[in-house]
């Protein structure tokens, strides 16, 4: 990656030294939580189809305790992948120290769980796979676009930079690059502090799952 784009590319605002490479892997890492959560919370909607979901409906479980099992499902599966990735950050010039890796998996479990919540909240609704692909292509892939995972906040127009200002996957970046750099934080680059990150990171999962919660609760099957 630093062969191609890294000779004409910097981070504004990141130390000297800093490679696209190194710049863009946190965002590598949360691109692949998101699209395990896609492509799992679609199997809400072939369950549909093929009967199974009709029949755990039908078990005297609250629906509340169905989607946590799911969100739970999705997010372990995307938080394995993810640390898997996370073991690699070294070679794309990322010292990981093990309170790093830590907090990292933290933060990488907070963001699974709500982009898994948010797909969840589309896949209850729809009956079609073809509208789910729609609706990713329409919300769940700009929000990595405009999270600074591929560019930073700082540098973009105006109006750009309230878009990823709201996005509040902007801030689970930006909590992920904060913890694998917690020996040096000027090396995480302009972005939002750890503290209120994790707070709107945590608040995202929380609406998220509440609102999935409450889709189920209304669709019959």
């Amino acid at each position: 990656m630093d062969a191609g784009l890294g000779a004409s590319f910097r981070p504004p605002g990141a130390p000297p030294g800093t490679s696209y490479g190194e710049y863009i892997y946190p965002g590598i890492i949360t691109m692949v939580l998101l699209f395990t959560a896609i492509f799992s919370t679609i199997s809400v909607i072939e369950d549909r189809r093929s009967g199974f979901l009709q029949g755990v409906l039908v078990a005297p479980v609250p629906r509340g305790s169905i989607v946590l099992g799911q969100a739970l499902g999705v997010t372990t599966l995307a938080l394995v992948q993810g640390i898997l990735f996370l073991l690699l950050a070294p070679l794309a010039g990322i010292p990981v120290s093990a309170t790093a890796m830590v907090g990292g998996v933290v933060v990488m479990f907070l963001v699974a769980f709500g982009l898994t919540s948010l797909g969840l909240i589309f896949a209850w609704r729809l009956d079609s796979t073809q509208g789910f692909h729609a609706i990713m292509n329409l919300i769940l892939l700009p929000m990595w676009v405009l999270s600074g995972a591929f560019f930073p906040l700082t540098g973009v127009p105006g109006w750009l930079g309230w878009i990823m200002w709201v996005n509040p996957l902007t801030y689970g970046m930006a909590a992920l690059r904060r913890c694998l750099y917690l020996g040096s934080p000027a090396a995480a680059g302009p972005v939002p502090g750890l503290t209120p990150a994790l707070a709107v990171t945590i608040g995202f999962g929380i609406l998220a799952f509440v609102a999935a919660t409450d889709v189920a609760r209304r669709k019959s099957a």
